[in-house]
């Protein structure tokens, strides 16, 4: 309430870019729509891994900086791709399954989807919300175009992998499902990594290799949304199809 009375107009433009991407992932689940409460519990759980990944980040941070110069390549690979992407989406992916891997609800494909983009969108959300009232908004137009929806593209290969992990675990192949819940931290690490090493860098020519690498990561990522929405199935593991059938 209070953040409200400060300045309205700055919470709905933090609030706005994360409230559509929610309504898009949401609409794009077709077979067995998820109770309102669990999505609600999933934004929070969001929410809550970014106090996580605040203290885990600076700890990082202040290691790094006794370790190994500020300016080296090597800093900014270790800073962007271990202390900040490992943090932030490790935190994401250890509140995502807390909350979700033995839900009933859990009983389609789509679902790792649905789950994994609310958890990051919560995340983005609040990190939003501090941006936009830290400098306003021109930072809350900026990142609503890359911030945002890059969190939720990281949450759509989260999803994507921990969705067919799911899959393969109900048929009681542990053994792919181990594999495809690493994937489901790994792949979106080493693209928040780059997203953010990218981002940072600054030699001529490379603002336009970071908009190259988000309209291919935007793009990558619709596109798998789209994909597994029209071939999403149920994952009750009585049907051998879905056992055997296509995976991404």
């Amino acid at each position: 309430m209070f953040l409200f009375y400060v300045n309205p107009i700055l919470i709905a433009a933090a609030v706005i870019p994360a409230i559509v991407l929610l309504r898009f992932v949401y609409k794009e689940d077709r077979l067995d729509k998820e109770p309102p409460g669990l999505l609600l519990s999933l934004v929070i759980f969001g929410i809550l891994a970014t106090f996580a990944a605040i203290v885990t980040e600076q700890i990082g941070e202040a290691i790094l900086g006794i370790l190994l110069p500020q300016n080296s390549i090597a800093y900014n690979a270790l800073l962007y791709f271990v202390v900040v992407a490992l943090s932030e989406e490790g935190f994401k992916y250890l509140l995502l399954k807390k909350r979700t891997w033995y839900s009933g609800e859990f009983n389609c494909q789509f679902d790792g989807i649905v789950y994994a983009v609310f958890v990051a969108l919560g995340f983005a959300l609040w990190e939003n919300i501090s941006y936009v009232l830290m400098y306003g908004l021109g930072t809350a137009a900026v990142r609503a175009v890359t911030a945002v929806p890059g969190h939720a593209c990281f949450g759509v290969f989260m999803g994507a992998f921990y969705g067919l992990a799911k899959r393969y675990d109900n048929f009681g192949d542990e053994y792919r499902s181990r594999r495809y819940r690493r994937f489901a931290v790994l792949v979106p690490v080493l693209l928040h990594g780059t997203y953010d090493f990218i981002a940072t860098y600054e030699y001529d020519g490379y603002a336009w290799i970071f908009v190259a690498f988000v309209v291919l990561l935007f793009a990558a990522a619709y596109r798998m949304i789209k994909k597994l929405s029209r071939d999403d199935r149920f994952i009750d593991g009585n049907d051998y199809y879905r056992y055997n059938g296509p995976e991404l």
